[in-house]
């Protein structure tokens, strides 16, 4: 992991998923899984400074990455010790229906259906007070090896 990621982004005893991010961009931004179960689960965001546009409201980047980290996770949950899932996402369609500049972002992501390579899912993301800031919906294919709650071995994640 590179040593320049602040220490809050690194998952210790209080994550209840720190193998879910991995260790790029997601985790770089401060995203967190707080629920992971078989097609859903629930990513929160901090936001900080550096997540705002110039105009002081949370950037349109910011919440894509959060709708298509969501949406990917929320297809991807096993519950085999010491193994991952993997997919690539081929389609993300956003929504953006509010602005925030500060709190806890919520997105809950929902896989809502699939075959054997492909799966859809959507997302909703909400500010600390339950109002809707963006949704958005994703199609995603599993890698090789991904395609069952089974997954591969952790120590295969980047290939």
């Amino acid at each position: 992991m590179s040593s320049t990621l602040p220490t809050e982004h690194v998952g210790g005893a209080g994550d209840p998923y720190p193998h879910a991010i991995g260790e790029g961009f997601a985790l770089m931004l401060g995203c967190r899984v707080t629920h992971w179960a078989p097609d859903i689960v629930e990513v929160e965001l901090a936001l900080g400074p550096q997540h705002l546009n110039r105009a002081g409201s949370v950037h349109g980047g910011v919440l894509a990455t959060l709708i298509d980290v969501a949406c990917a996770l929320s297809g991807l949950y096993s519950g085999v010790p010491g193994r991952v899932r993997k997919a690539v996402t081929l389609s993300l369609t956003t929504h953006f229906t509010g602005q925030v500049s500060g709190g806890t972002l919520r997105a809950r992501g929902r896989a809502r259906a699939g075959g054997r390579s492909i799966f859809f899912a959507t997302t909703e993301v909400v500010d600390a007070e339950g109002r809707a800031i963006a949704h958005g919906e994703a199609v995603n294919r599993y890698r090789r090896g991904s395609e069952t709650a089974d997954g591969v071995p952790s120590d295969e994640q980047h290939s």
